[in-house]
């Protein structure tokens, strides 16, 4: 009948409420949908920072504490090398809790990235391509359901890997400075060097030697794992080499 309304036809695609005619051209976007992302982005991205201080913190009572020790170890040559032992032992302790500070950082920094990827790039790209996929049912999820995104042993392999491998190496090469500086004979030969690890303490060599090669060993074997079946998330070079990049 000629002036009558023709019946809708289902062509089988479903848009989501807050997008309005997005098709090839730029994404329509509700602008109180925009804008309560909007909020909840910067939200977030405040919530990261707070825990990114946190992990500067730990690094920096780390940093404080080994300055300490060599202060007072090489200052006052009485002091036994077995100090070292202290040193080790509070930078493993303040490595686990900044391993536990970066799981809840690496958790929120998960909701950044995918907020990032998939609302940003989208609205910078002006297309509604990467609108897609159940990014929005995995974001709903978390907020209802919050988890981790990484094993404790990954979180603090990635700590060891950037900061704390460092301090232990350094460590080290303090302790073995200090055993020769100060050791009560010139250090000549392998026994004189046991010797002088023995002296001062009352422990014996092997099991000086045993706990700092067992602590090293397990570092160094740690971070070479994790670089290797966890990089993290940055790559040496991106999709674009870094010469386009003329800002």
């Amino acid at each position: 009948m000629p002036g009558a309304m023709e019946p809708m036809q289902d062509t089988g695609e479903t848009k989501a409420p807050h997008l309005a005619g997005a098709g090839a051209g730029s994404p329509h976007l509700d602008p109180a949908y925009v804008n309560a992302m909007s909020h909840f982005y910067r939200g977030e991205l405040g919530r990261i920072m707070a825990w990114r201080t946190r992990l500067d913190a730990t690094t920096n009572w780390a940093i404080t504490v080994t300055s300490t020790v060599f202060t007072v170890a090489f200052s006052i040559r009485d002091v036994p090398h077995g100090i070292f032992f202290f040193n080790i032992a509070v930078v493993w302790i303040l490595l686990w809790i900044e391993a536990r500070r970066y799981r809840f950082y690496d958790a929120f920094r998960a909701r950044v990235r995918l907020l990032e990827a998939h609302f940003l790039v989208p609205m910078v790209l002006q297309s509604a391509q990467f609108l897609q996929g159940d990014w929005q049912k995995i974001l709903c999820e978390d907020l209802l359901m919050p988890s981790f995104k990484i094993t404790k042993f990954e979180a603090l392999g990635r700590r060891l890997k950037r900061n704390y491998v460092y301090l232990f190496i350094l460590i080290l090469g303090a302790w073995l400075t200090k055993i020769f500086l100060h050791a009560p004979a010139p250090v000549t030969s392998w026994s004189t060097f046991f010797e002088a690890i023995a002296a001062g303490h009352g422990m014996p060599a092997w099991l000086v030697v045993g706990v700092f090669a067992l602590t090293f060993f397990g570092v160094i074997s740690t971070t070479m794992y994790i670089s290797r079946v966890s990089p993290g998330e940055f790559s040496d070079f991106g999709m674009r080499k870094r010469a386009l990049w003329k800002l």
